[in-house]
């Protein structure tokens, strides 16, 4: 198992591969279908009141039941791997096979992407702390920032290669 600190590194993406196993720690941002596409939406209109750079950015919703992956495939939430990696998101964590294009996008930024367990109960343990930081209006699925310990992922994407 490979140790993860945010902020993360570049380099330390670069000597991951595909089927590395990875505990990931310190703050996290999530979100899902409706806030991901708000936010690359802010991006582009030059509003940058999230530092994204060395992030991660796990694809779930946010309740008192826990955090549990939803599907990374979904397009509102695909299309926004790619905008996301290229502001600095380095790991994307989320559950399913990426498209081509994709794959060859996170390769070009740098950045990987990496399956999670969907076991709510699990991830929820790791979950130290929690607080909204933008799209509030969206309750469970605004974009918040997590500070996790040893969340269990596997690289899926790394290099231009995919595990699928």
């Amino acid at each position: 198992m490979m140790q993860i600190i945010t902020p993360v590194d570049v380099k330390e993406i670069e000597k991951l591969q595909v089927r590395d196993h990875l505990l990931i720690s310190g703050e996290i941002f999530t979100g899902r279908d409706a806030a991901l596409p708000r936010l690359v939406s802010s991006l582009k209109n030059g509003e940058k009141f999230l530092n994204l750079q060395g992030s991660v950015m796990m694809h779930t919703a946010v309740s008192d039941a826990g955090i549990a992956p939803t599907s990374s495939n979904k397009v509102a939430i695909e299309k926004s791997i790619q905008q996301l990696a290229a502001q600095g998101v380095l790991i994307h964590l989320g559950k399913g096979a990426l498209s081509r294009e994709t794959i060859q996008a996170l390769g070009k930024s740098k950045a990987i992407y990496a399956v999670t367990p969907p076991a709510a109960a699990l991830l929820n343990s790791k979950v130290k702390s929690k607080k909204i930081v933008a799209f509030p209006e969206e309750g469970m699925e605004a974009i918040h920032q997590l500070e996790v310990v040893r969340i269990p992922a596997i690289v899926a994407i790394a290099q231009g290669k995919s595990i699928y």
